[in-house]
């Protein structure tokens, strides 16, 4: 279905604009069109439909089971659902944003966003290709514990006090109706549809005023970037494997932006030209999780702590997988 998008990008820019898909300005173009409509698109229907189910079911039976009973199950959970989710980065801020909202605690809604952009189930068809079914694994495992232990880590020093006060508000009012679910329960199943629809159609709208212009900023960056860092230039500079190599392909892959999906021939072009597999990995998690218009879109719903929080725990974690990898590749 998402494939709509891309369709919609390649006629805009090749049929209408005229522009060559073998430059690197159609290139760019085309990949701001397809990011920025397959966003807009996202972010109305996904906060719409979930902004829909709180209206219409008892949401609270299930926070109240995420939150309380079994957290530790709410995290894997989340990183899940994070994994299934066929979305990059920016296409996950929807969600994220509806999360919240719902007053789904903090800690899962990170975990679920954390594991989202890293793995899909396209991801693992191409990986399993690439790498083979044991690197493939591994890196399901890692990326899918990379989202827990974040999400485990922000829950423990309570970093919803540094979220934005629209954000920090919706969640608080999601998490008092959770305490008073005895008088709230039916509430929800008293709404006619219309009510339902309006109640949703208001709150999509109202977040997508928030944060629409940042998505235009953020992908506009993400493909000024894309596709223009000189051919083998990371295989020169990072090919040799030696410590510091991982962390600065971490921080190389940081103006960069792509999804999972998209990065997977970039992968398979830099391990055969040489660099190895835990430097391209970070490189690579790096660019779809950690990028610049990502924390962009995440500004609007995190103070500026909480996304050096978050920026500083992706990072450290990346270059441990670098590591990691590097030293386990040749007993794989």
């Amino acid at each position: 279905m998402l494939g709509i998008f891309t369709d919609f990008a390649s006629w805009l820019t090749y049929n209408i604009l005229g522009l060559s898909p073998d430059t690197k300005l159609g290139d760019a173009i085309h990949f701001f069109v397809e990011d920025v409509s397959k966003i807009f698109a996202l972010l109305i229907f996904m906060i719409y439909v979930i902004a829909l189910m709180r209206a219409s079911l008892n949401v609270e039976t299930v926070r109240d089971y995420l939150a309380r009973k079994h957290r530790g199950i709410g995290y894997f959970m989340g990183s899940s659902f994070g994994a299934i989710t066929p979305f990059c980065s920016c296409s996950s801020i929807p969600i994220f944003l509806g999360f919240t909202s719902a007053g789904i605690p903090l800690g899962i809604t990170m975990s679920f966003l954390i594991t989202s952009p890293l793995i899909n189930e396209v991801a693992i068809l191409l990986l399993i290709g690439l790498l083979g079914w044991k690197f493939t694994a591994l890196y399901i495992l890692i990326g899918m514990a990379v989202g827990i232990l974040g999400g485990l880590f922000l829950d423990t020093i309570k970093a919803e006090r540094w979220l934005q006060s629209f954000a920090a508000k919706a969640l608080a009012k999601g998490q008092k109706n959770s305490q008073e679910l005895t008088d709230t329960t039916s509430e929800a199943k008293k709404l006619s549809l219309k009510e339902r629809h309006q109640f949703a159609k208001t709150e999509s709208f109202e977040i997508f005023g928030r944060v629409w212009k940042w998505v235009i900023i953020g992908v506009g960056l993400g493909a000024a970037l894309h596709g223009f860092v000189p051919d083998g230039w990371i295989q020169e500079h990072l090919g040799d494997g030696q410590w510091w190599s991982v962390p600065a392909a971490v921080l190389l892959g940081i103006p960069l932006y792509s999804n999972a999906t998209g990065v997977i021939p970039v992968m398979e072009s830099l391990i055969v030209n040489g660099l190895p597999v835990g430097t391209t990995l970070a490189f690579c998690m790096s660019t779809v999780a950690a990028s610049f218009p990502e924390f962009i879109l995440l500004k609007q719903v995190m103070q500026w702590k909480l996304l050096a929080i978050l920026f500083a725990l992706l990072l450290i974690a990346f270059t441990l997988i670098g590591w990691l990898f590097n030293f386990f590749t040749p007993f794989l």
